[in-house]
């Protein structure tokens, strides 16, 4: 196992968080597919990390109920009931922006459905390659704000700032001269409930 790896798992396990680690994406895909019941309803917010694992692909072909706000055709106002009703399912599975070495998971999202997911859904797992673990939570929210939410609106032609050339100008990101991404953010520092919060690390890098 990663030395990283070891050290965020153990600091979890004082914070009623299980962590795990999976050396590859294989893995980590079963590895989501054993914790996640074959009758389990399943919300989950947008994530190249999920993409890259083929996780919302795997789980609809098992015959999950999967509440997916980004089928094709869908209104908008259609794609944010869904969000709605996700962020209560059994499962929700999430991806951070960024993990600090001790051990907190930072989230940013711009509808709030994440956060309102990754809070309060009955089960969470998170997923995460090891390329988004930094050295502190300075370090996690500087990552989230000014590396990964650039990546991001590129990826989404998301229309902020940063979209042309990957600078985070936060102090200009206000509506309606743009559609700021990074909206709300979410700091897990611990669990009240044992056994709801579960993050699974990966050996490789996944997503931004």
């Amino acid at each position: 196992m990663d030395n990283k790896a070891e050290i965020l798992i153990k600091l979890w396990q004082k914070k009623n968080i299980r962590g795990f680690y999976s050396p590859d994406k294989a893995h980590a895909k079963e590895r989501i597919l054993e914790l996640i019941p074959a009758d389990a309803k399943v919300g989950f917010s947008g994530s190249l990390t999920l993409e890259q694992l083929g996780m919302i692909k795997s789980l609809e072909a098992r015959g999950n109920e999967v509440l997916n706000p980004y089928k094709p055709n869908l209104s908008r106002e259609e794609s944010l009931e869904i969000r709605r009703k996700a962020s209560s399912a059994d499962y929700y599975l999430a991806s951070p922006n960024a993990i600090s070495g001790n051990s907190e998971l930072v989230f940013f999202s711009a509808y709030g459905n994440r956060i309102a997911g990754i809070s309060y859904a009955k089960n969470v797992i998170a997923v995460a390659g090891l390329n988004k673990i930094t050295s502190d939570l300075g370090a996690a929210i500087k990552r989230a704000r000014e590396y990964a939410t650039p990546l991001n609106c590129k990826r989404l032609n998301w229309q902020a700032p940063c979209l042309k050339d990957g600078i985070c100008r936060q102090a200009i990101c206000l509506f309606p001269e743009y559609m700021r991404m990074c909206c709300q953010i979410l700091i897990i520092e611990a669990e009240a409930i044992a056994d709801r919060f579960r993050v699974v690390l990966v050996g490789e890098d996944l997503g931004f």
